[in-house]
């Protein structure tokens, strides 16, 4: 399940850095309090109540059963998030460039904490990580064809996000990043 995002307002709303932690988090580890998002992201009680409800207003989160004013629950709407990074629009592509951004950002700071302490994990997963890049030739075509053939490799495993009975035993929540682009270092403004 997927929540399609178009309109400028919800696009930038969603790139906040807060925000895009707290839906991560409630997809992980949802539902939860204000109050325990508090907890987990280190922000106030009702800087975390205001993001929540900026959240909701564009349909990333929803309030979840139980509970009464900042003790009410809160879940994700969806597992993941799209948008158009094509629009026609110059308000909707300024707004998705601004969204590319904070999450490229938001994988940075990911990416660089996980590999300063990944000499705390067990040595089968210091070996198991990646890190590194290749530049290829593709067409613009080649390049679509491969981001299928990467998601049709991932598709085994998507239905153990939701389902715990489907993971094996040791099974912990990896990060695959996808970051195919146009190498344009370069290329010199004209």
């Amino acid at each position: 399940m997927s929540v399609h995002l178009t309109d400028p307002h919800a696009l930038r709303a969603y790139a906040h850095p807060i925000r895009l932690k707290l839906v991560g988090l409630l997809r992980v580890q949802g539902p939860f309090t204000a109050t325990q998002a508090a907890e987990l992201t280190g922000e106030s009680v009702a800087s975390c109540s205001y993001h929540l409800r900026m959240l909701a207003k564009y349909g990333l989160v929803e309030e979840s059963e139980g509970g009464h004013g900042r003790e009410k629950p809160w879940r994700a709407t969806a597992l993941q998030t799209d948008w158009s990074g094509t629009s026609e629009d110059d308000a909707s592509a300024e707004a998705a460039a601004e969204l590319n951004a904070a999450l490229a950002e938001n994988y940075f700071q990911t990416m660089t904490h996980a590999l300063k302490t990944r000499r705390q994990l067990p040595s089968e997963w210091r070996k198991a990580e990646q890190f590194g890049d290749e530049v290829v030739y593709l067409t613009a075509a080649e390049l679509a064809e491969l981001g299928e053939r990467i998601s049709k490799l991932l598709e085994p495993y998507g239905g153990r996000f939701d389902d715990r009975s489907q993971r094996p035993v040791g099974a912990e929540p990896v990060t695959v990043l996808r970051v195919a682009f146009r190498n344009r270092r370069n290329e010199t403004n004209s």
